[in-house]
């Protein structure tokens, strides 16, 4: 991980208007790397029109900045993220909720040295105590519009416990659940406060073959909470009916659940979907090169590239040394550089890579653009969330949370890689690579 240098309040030269303008870059918009200058204010945190503040309001920048034609992104975004840097979401420390709370701090102050501007913070297979203590703490941060918290929450993700025994992958089998009465299950769960408007939640994991599971997304839905399929021994079919009842996105495809089998393509089949009833589903990828293998990566992308969402599914050994940790439930993972493992069985025990790798990792694997690379972090996620007049853009009234990258290239290998060298969170800056601020 890079050393974080952040920098609180504005920068000196903008406190008149707190407008800067970014000049000599390339902006990313739509499918185009464009030549542009980019204006934005700390005053509202907002991405502004350059030519109506200059020649409608009459009004100067305050602060102008040369980027030496590097890429200015819309700032990352990561929708699932089990902790790191020591910290793990689903964890209630023993010094109680004062101590979970400053972990969550320390995720965020950290997690956006790295390009993530925004993120769901990740919650796995728990015992209900768990989600009704912690949810209240993992709930959507922006209203406070404030850039020295660093990342920020868009509301949790809740992988689990509503899942299938057979695909539990490293969640505790012990706390697996189902909702044979629907939401009212989900309740007793996560908490009914926390299912009520405006919830802490913004994304549930879960089975749909499982009973009660397809009411249970229906109300999901109605209530305004995103509801992803996953760890999941869905056939085809069963996959469908998540879908038709609500469903939205399948979590980290190709891992816990079904293989694709020629007779019954399993959940994966629903990125093949033509049916108008049916429509394809986003689905969440895990570009580290230990998850899922490239070539798999580009037959999804290509069947579906406008759901494709790279995620890190990272956890709280991203970002610390190698070596062996105590994990929740008395079982141990053996980390050596991204690759984590449980001891005693070798199985994958999450990741622990950064995200702005993953969109390394996907370029080179697909032969994608640099746009199309960065939509899977920005756009894609900010539209499956509904968030897409908000976050994941560079346009006219968007939030300006933005990531200024190096776009590097190995000149015998050929291959590229994106190097984070600023991150501005509401319009101020709170990371530069070099450590000196302006």
């Amino acid at each position: 991980m890079p050393s974080a240098v952040l920098v609180d309040g504005l920068n000196t030269n903008s406190q008149e208007t707190g407008v800067t303008k970014f000049t000599n870059c390339l902006l990313v918009k739509g499918s185009e790397l464009v030549k542009e200058d980019l204006w934005i204010s700390s005053l509202s945190g907002k991405i502004l029109n350059g030519q109506e503040i200059l020649y409608g309001h009459r009004t100067a920048p305050d602060n102008i900045i040369d980027l030496g034609g590097r890429i200015v992104s819309a700032g990352l975004i990561d929708v699932q993220l089990n902790g790191a840097y020591g910290f793990d979401f689903s964890v209630i420390p023993e010094d109680g909720m004062v101590a979970y709370s400053k972990g969550v701090l320390r995720v965020n102050r950290n997690l956006i040295t790295t390009g993530v501007t925004s993120y769901l913070p990740t919650l796995t297979s728990q015992r209900p105590e768990v989600y009704q203590k912690a949810l209240s703490f993992l709930g959507p941060s922006g209203p406070l519009r404030d850039s020295s918290y660093g990342s920020e929450s868009l509301g949790a993700h809740c992988e689990g416990p509503f899942l299938s025994p057979t695909k539990n992958g490293i969640h505790n089998a012990a706390v697996l659940r189902t909702s044979p009465n629907g939401i009212s299950d989900l309740a007793s769960c996560y908490g009914a406060g926390n299912l009520q408007s405006p919830s802490p939640i913004k994304l549930i994991t879960l089975a749909p073959e499982l009973p009660g599971a397809l009411s249970s997304i229906a109300s999901l839905a109605n209530l305004g909470i995103n509801v992803s399929i996953g760890h999941s021994d869905a056939t085809y079919e069963e996959a469908q009916l998540g879908i038709s009842a609500g469903a939205k996105m399948i979590t980290h495809l190709f891992n816990a659940m079904k293989p694709l089998h020629h007779r019954n393509p399993g959940i994966f089949g629903l990125l093949g979907t033509t049916s108008h009833s049916h429509s394809k589903p986003y689905f969440g990828i895990i570009a580290d090169g230990i998850h899922l293998h490239p070539t798999s990566i580009k037959i999804a992308w290509n069947a579906h590239p406008d759901g494709l969402i790279l995620v890190t599914d990272a956890m709280r050994l991203a970002g610390m040394p190698d070596g062996t940790y105590d994990w929740t439930n008395g079982s141990r993972i053996v980390k050596k550089g991204a690759l984590l493992t449980l001891e005693e069985n070798g199985k994958i025990a999450g990741s622990s890579i950064q995200l702005v790798d993953c969109v390394t990792n996907f370029m080179n694997w697909t032969g994608a653009s640099v746009p199309e690379a960065l939509k899977a972090v920005t756009e894609t996620p900010a539209r499956m969330l509904g968030l897409q007049d908000v976050k994941g853009s560079l346009k006219e009234g968007a939030d300006a949370d933005l990531v200024v990258l190096d776009l590097q290239e190995e000149k015998e290998e050929g291959e590229k890689k994106l190097v984070v060298e600023q991150v501005w969170k509401f319009g101020e800056k709170v990371f530069e690579r070099d450590g000196s601020a302006e």
